[in-house]
């Protein structure tokens, strides 16, 4: 029997319709935004999103329905994931064309960080050009969890929270650049104003593991390093 080609395009536009449904909610955009870095349980996702563990849960339950992310139960917790690094791409790709088409996004950052006396950011090449050279030292400011997920090459990892107490064991004398988790993160904002009072010369990168991974460049992925610790140079 034939098929109607009008439903059978209809059936098609009304499945690629329920990932547009998927991250229609804002908080469901940022719980794509937070397991771009790294897997985490609901109790932690909703921590950090500022929503409740109920919520969470719900907005995941549509995210997973939409085949974006996926749960593995550990113990007496699910944890989160993306579904594939797919998922990652398509996210980064629908921020940067709202960023491109939405003027209102970049009022909104430029009037946050303005307003905080954010320090000036560097891009991705100029800080791969500065790490070749040894002339910086590059901190992952997240979480450790997020950094053994996945950090630029080279990087350590001193989270935002200890750094104030890691000061000591940085080097001397070397400009220190910062990041976190791209560019609508605060945490590399405070790491770089925390610095710069202490008398570091330092730099925010205002982009992040999922903007590397973008540009194809390469990404490490590995238990976190003391700061004497062998360190890789990134190439893209």
């Amino acid at each position: 029997m034939r098929r109607d080609p009008r439903r059978f395009k209809d059936s098609v536009y009304g499945h690629i319709a329920r990932l547009g449904k998927a991250v229609a909610a804002p908080k469901r955009l940022e719980l794509l935004d937070l397991l771009c870095q790294s897997p985490r349980t609901v109790e932690v996702l909703a921590g950090q999103a500022g929503v409740s563990i109920a919520n969470a849960s719900r907005h995941l339950q549509i995210l997973r329905a939409a085949g974006l992310v996926e749960a593995e139960k550990k113990g007496l917790y699910v944890e989160y994931r993306l579904a594939d690094e797919e998922v990652g791409r398509f996210y980064f790709s629908l921020r940067s064309l709202a960023e491109s088409r939405l003027a209102e996004i970049d009022k909104v950052a430029s009037a946050f960080f303005e307003q905080r006396g954010a320090p000036e950011s560097v891009d991705g090449d100029e800080l791969l050009r500065r790490v070749r050279s040894g002339e910086v030292t590059v901190l992952d400011v997240r979480p450790a969890e997020e950094y053994r997920a996945g950090h630029l090459p080279g990087a350590l990892s001193v989270p935002v929270a200890d750094l104030r107490a890691k000061l000591g064991e940085l080097p001397q004398g070397r400009e220190v650049v910062a990041y976190c988790r791209g560019p609508h993160c605060v945490m590399a904002v405070e790491a770089v104003t925390l610095l710069r009072n202490k008398g570091f010369k330092a730099q925010r990168l205002e982009q992040g593991v999922l903007e590397w991974r973008a540009r194809g460049w390469r990404i490490e992925t590995a238990a976190v390093e003391s700061r004497k610790g062998s360190r890789s140079r990134p190439r893209p």
